[in-house]
């Protein structure tokens, strides 16, 4: 494939030679073959295609389909699922120096770089779909997405996840079953409930999972529904919670682009990433909640025992998630306590 360079030096040398009867067909080519531009798109999960696979993968997929169209090919994109540009955690880091293009990427994963950001994993703050999108357009919404801005990163696609609780050996349902078990929650205030829950808490991205209940290193992990499916798990699990219905796992986990790299492109071109972007959105709120259908069959159908939660149970996590994870988030500064009370009241 040509790239930017190799075509921009080829056109220079070729000025500097053509007769002037040809110069004036070149124009045309150039100016349009110097606007194309190539994008990398990152994310953790397994690859696929437009129509088959993990739906994170497909989204990424369908939206460099849709926005090279409406560009009339003039943004191009790299599509690099499983980590295999770059490491997982790291790719956060990468956008806000324009290292990387976009990613599709769990927020908490940033935690440690912007700690208010972990309020897109908060055990028991969003209990529904319905509840996670009005966030978009709550005071809440506009704060994350003003914070990201200000570190250099641009929301291009809303994404929430419910998640449940897999496990190798015992089934994870109320709090005392955790009790004892290595377990891995996905963000330090999910760990700290399942820490006050009595849990060995042992901290993996979701892509790791697998290896690690499978050598021993790990006893139960909450992850999302689609994660439960892409991963395998259900080859090495004895019990699944599901998040269908009722879930103190919700995960906001968007389409992300650099800012900067947003900001390089023509007007139409933002146009375009904007309008695909937002189309998308209900895209990934049908596949989360397909998924969380579907996660159950699998899981049954592998063998395993299928549990479900209900509003009782929600209220015994709750209760530890308030003073545990909740009590530390809001003591870390102003900033994490005024956002915790910005998500309370969305309801």
């Amino acid at each position: 494939m040509i790239n930017r360079r190799t075509l921009i030096q080829g056109i220079a040398s070729a000025a500097t030679t053509t007769a002037t009867t040809s110069s004036i067909l070149m124009p045309s080519f150039g100016a349009f073959a110097a606007d194309i531009k190539t994008l990398k798109i990152s994310h953790q999960f397994p690859g696929g295609t437009p129509e088959k696979g993990d739906f994170r993968d497909r989204l990424a997929r369908k939206f460099a389909q849709e926005v090279e169209k409406k560009t009339k090919g003039e943004l191009k994109f790299e599509i690099y699922p499983g980590s295999s540009l770059m490491k997982t955690v790291a790719q956060f880091s990468a956008l806000r120096k324009a290292a990387l293009d976009l990613s599709v990427y769990p927020l908490a994963y940033a935690g440690g770089e912007v700690q208010e950001v972990n309020i897109g994993l908060m055990p028991c703050l969003v209990t529904s779909y319905e509840q996670a999108y009005a966030w978009k357009k709550a005071e809440i919404g506009h704060e994350i997405t003003k914070l990201l801005d200000a570190k250099g990163i641009k929301i291009v696609t809303w994404i929430w996840q419910a998640g449940g609780i897999v496990s190798r050996s015992t089934p994870v349902l109320n709090p005392e079953d955790v009790k004892g078990l290595k377990v891995r929650g996905g963000s330090r205030e999910m760990d700290l409930m399942l820490k006050g829950a009595g849990g060995i808490i042992s901290s993996v991205p979701s892509n790791e999972i697998y290896p690690a209940m499978q050598t021993g290193s790990l006893d139960a992990a909450v992850t999302s529904s689609t994660s439960l499916i892409s991963f395998r798990l259900e080859e090495i699990a004895k019990a699944l919670t599901t998040g269908r219905g009722k879930s103190f796992w919700y995960m906001f986990e968007p389409l992300l682009m650099s800012k900067s790299v947003y900001e390089s492109l023509t007007p139409s071109q933002q146009k375009a990433i904007d309008e695909v972007g937002l189309e998308l959105e209900s895209f990934a709120v049908s596949m989360a909640k397909t998924d969380d259908d579907e996660v159950a069959k699998i899981y049954k159908a592998s063998g395993a025992k299928v549990y479900d939660m209900d509003s009782a149970v929600i209220a015994k996590w709750k209760k530890i998630a308030q003073e545990t994870a909740w009590t530390d988030f809001s003591s870390r500064s102003t900033e994490c306590d005024r956002f915790l009370k910005l998500a309370l009241a969305v309801s």
